[in-house]
């Protein structure tokens, strides 16, 4: 059963009766003209992502609907604290694995399940971070199932984006629809850019005795996320720069200035790992800046991320997650997670071909709804090749049942409809742990669709908690 989050057993919830009340008091054609005001606006603004399904990048315009999606602050209560849990369990597991690898000497985890996979940073063996921490900034995956119910899709600690969409959308709310939260109590999400470079400067690098100088890394306009990068510099009031901005003296990192170099101490750096040191990773990187592993690994600045924490992002790893919380924290998850299945495993691998057309199948290191199969929709020619690939290279795919992801009112051509949701919370870890109190929630503008990825088809919508 599909849970509707507007309405149950006819009647609409309590948290969304005023909404109800304002979709009710538009002039016919009128919440047309405001939808297309509304798109307008991101338009202005720029608010576009890349596409790479042409030999040239594609920008797009977001999908924004402005029906708000609303949680009370009980139900907020409850994904908080699952992430801030969720979060230090994933910590000190990258910090385990890369120093003692208790996990792996309990055989909580199978070794090679960590040391290979390509997520996994061999450089960082034996280095502890400030702080102890790797992942500072997550964005975990969260789906409702039910009233009560909420289950993490999967974790994103690297460097999961969408947290500018998240602003962006409010504030587009906000200049629209000013009355809506004069009748509302709702939390402010304006404080994330304050805490994200409060928790940046928290993480400084021990000999930086000033206020600590701040870069944003990016690897250019052509990126899927600049818009996103040059945002947070900005509201940050910090320098956004690229590679070739930057570069290294004596295990120290400096930034080109007018008035001459600069020394850095922390950078939040949007670029993968592969491409960050050419001198460490890929040699043929462009984008990174030579020399800058050896200043991070002696001390000398921080990056946020920490290279190789991608670790805890592998789609093999999550199945493993409940395991993690209970080795570090002895503690039950709060939020569970979906049933997986690891074809790695010959028992998961024969189950997954004998059930593939009920379940959905993802690659280990896929992202963006890419990579995927939808057993349930998928042709008997789709299932039959997809399963060939699986044959062919089990270890690199994991399956899990198809979800009955929770819906929210969506505004489609026909009116106001029912659309499958999803929430991206982000966590921001360093002195303090903080969970910003909204999120990006991405809607499934297709009719029965349940890939929200802008890349495909999704869009975005304000993503409303209430104050108790």
């Amino acid at each position: 059963m599909i849970f509707n989050e507007m309405m149950k057993e006819g009647s609409v919830r309590k948290p969304y009766k005023k909404i109800d009340k304002w979709i009710k008091s538009f002039p016919d054609n009128s919440y047309e003209k405001k939808h297309q005001e509304a798109q307008r606006i991101f338009k202005r603004i720029g608010i576009t992502f890349s596409v790479y399904e042409k030999k040239s990048p594609e920008e797009r315009m977001i999908p924004f609907d402005m029906v708000p999606r609303i949680f009370t602050a009980k139900e907020w209560e409850l994904i908080e604290s699952g992430i801030k849990q969720r979060t230090k369990a994933l910590n000190l597991f990258l910090n385990d694995i890369y120093n003692s690898a208790n996990i792996i000497k309990e055989k909580i985890i199978p070794a090679d399940l960590v040391y290979g996979s390509r997520a996994f940073e061999s450089s960082m063996v034996g280095f502890i971070p400030p702080r102890k921490i790797f992942s500072h900034i997550s964005g975990i995956d969260v789906v409702r199932t039910s009233l009560n119910k909420f289950v993490v899709l999967e974790d994103n600690c690297r460097t999961p984006s969408g947290v500018s969409y998240m602003m962006q959308n409010r504030e587009i709310m906000m200049t629209m629809f000013p009355d809506l939260f004069s009748d509302n109590l709702i939390e402010s999400i304006d404080d994330y850019p304050v805490n994200l470079r409060k928790m940046l400067s928290s993480i400084a690098p021990q000999n930086c005795k000033n206020e600590p100088v701040i870069v944003v890394l990016t690897p250019g306009s052509y990126n899927s996320a600049y818009y996103e990068h040059s945002f947070l510099a900005d509201l940050m009031g910090v320098e956004l720069v690229e590679g070739e901005d930057l570069f290294t003296e004596k295990d120290k990192v400096y930034m080109r200035t007018v008035t001459g170099p600069q020394r850095v101490d922390v950078i939040y750096r949007r670029i993968d790992d592969h491409y960050l040191d050419p001198l460490c990773f890929d040699q043929k990187s462009l984008i990174g800046v030579p020399g800058i592993m050896n200043a991070y690994k002696n001390g000398n600045v921080t990056i946020c991320s920490a290279p190789g924490c991608g670790i805890a992002d592998d789609k093999a790893i999550y199945s493993y997650v409940p395991d993690i919380i209970k080795f570090y924290l002895s503690e039950k998850p709060i939020l569970e997670n979906v049933k997986t299945w690891n074809c790695a495993r010959d028992k998961d691998l024969k189950y997954v071909l004998q059930h593939i057309k009920d379940l959905v199948v993802k690659e280990v290191h896929g992202s963006g709804g890419h990579g995927m199969l939808i057993g349930p929709k998928a042709t008997k020619n789709q299932i039959k090749k997809f399963s060939k690939k699986i044959r062919n290279n089990p270890q690199k795919y994991i399956a899990q049942p198809t979800l009955n992801l929770s819906t929210c009112p969506t505004y489609t051509s026909g009116g106001i409809a029912q659309r499958h949701v999803d929430l991206r919370p982000f966590c921001l870890m360093g002195k303090d742990l903080n969970v910003i109190k909204g999120a990006l929630t991405r809607v499934a503008l297709k009719e029965n669709s349940l890939i929200v990825n802008s890349s495909q088809g999704g869009g975005v919508k304000d993503t409303w908690v209430l104050r108790k």
